[in-house]
C-alpha cells in the first residue's frame, strides 16, 4: 500500500470513531434529560398520588417505551408522560370516588 493510501485509510477510521463518539455523546444527553424530565414529572405526582407510586412509575414508563418508538423521543416524551400521569391521576380520582373518599385534582392550582 502506498503512504497516501494509508493515511487515508486511517483518516476514515478516526471519522468513522469521531461520528461513533458524537452519537454516543447524543444519545447520552438525551437518555439524561428524559431521565430528569421522568424523575420532575414523578416528584411533581408522587405527593397526589402516594398510594400510587408504583402506577405512577410504570405510566412513566410506558411513555418512555412509547417515545422511543418516534423519531425525536426527546420532544415526544414529555407530552406522552404528562398524560399517562393525568390517566393514573383519573383512574385514582374514580377510585377514590367510588371508594367514598375525597377526590384529589393532581393538576388544580
Amino acid at each position: 500500500m502506498k503512504p497516501n493510501q494509508a493515511n487515508e485509510s486511517r483518516e476514515g477510521v478516526n471519522d468513522k470513531n469521531t461520528f461513533s463518539n458524537a452519537c454516543l455523546k447524543s444519545c447520552q444527553r438525551i437518555l439524561a434529560r428524559m431521565g430528569r424530565t421522568k424523575d420532575a414529572l414523578f416528584a411533581e405526582a408522587r405527593d397526589t398520588l402516594k398510594a400510587r407510586e408504583s402506577m405512577l412509575r410504570l405510566a412513566l414508563n410506558e411513555a418512555e417505551a412509547l417515545a422511543w418508538q418516534t423519531l425525536y423521543p426527546h420532544l415526544v416524551f414529555p407530552a406522552l408522560a404528562a398524560e399517562k400521569v393525568q390517566g393514573v391521576a383519573a383512574w385514582d380520582r374514580r377510585q377514590r370516588l367510588l371508594a367514598g373518599g375525597p377526590a384529589v385534582d393532581l393538576f388544580k392550582n
